[in-house]
């Protein structure tokens, strides 16, 4: 199962997935593992470890509650996020205690999300500069 890897937020989802498609398997080595056009998720693999993961902007704002990169979220950069890191591990209660204790802030609280796979929970965190950051377990 893969440690870490990047996510990438797309609004224009289809768009991203073509062009995420043809730079991942035509010149980086990728096959696409999961997902097509339609969304709201895409992942690629090289060697059984991902790549590059893609979600839809929107999807991820709605389970998870929060309006990804608003002003009022006070993220550093005043932007929208365009990508978030995913870390895989085993205790996603613990690992959000240890990152908000260690300076970072949940932004979404462990919780189940059987939708995502049957054992999959997951949080969703800022490090102290103001990077999302998806913890989950499965």
């Amino acid at each position: 199962m893969d440690a870490l890897y990047p996510r990438v937020l797309a609004s224009r989802f289809a768009e991203c997935f073509r062009f995420y498609d043809g730079l991942l398997t035509a010149v980086a080595g990728a096959s696409l593992a999961k997902g097509d056009e339609a969304g709201p998720y895409a992942n690629w693999d090289r060697d059984g470890e991902a790549v590059l993961a893609l979600l839809d902007r929107e999807m991820l704002a709605r389970v998870t509650g929060i309006a990804l990169g608003s002003a009022s979220e006070g993220e550093s950069g005043g932007g929208r996020d365009g990508t978030m890191l995913v870390l895989t591990l085993d205790d996603v209660d613990r690992a959000a205690a240890v990152a908000a204790a260690a300076g970072g802030r949940v932004v979404a609280p462990p919780v189940a999300r059987p939708e995502w796979g049957p054992t999959c929970r997951t949080a969703h965190l800022r490090d102290p500069d103001g990077n999302l950051l998806e913890i989950q377990s499965y």
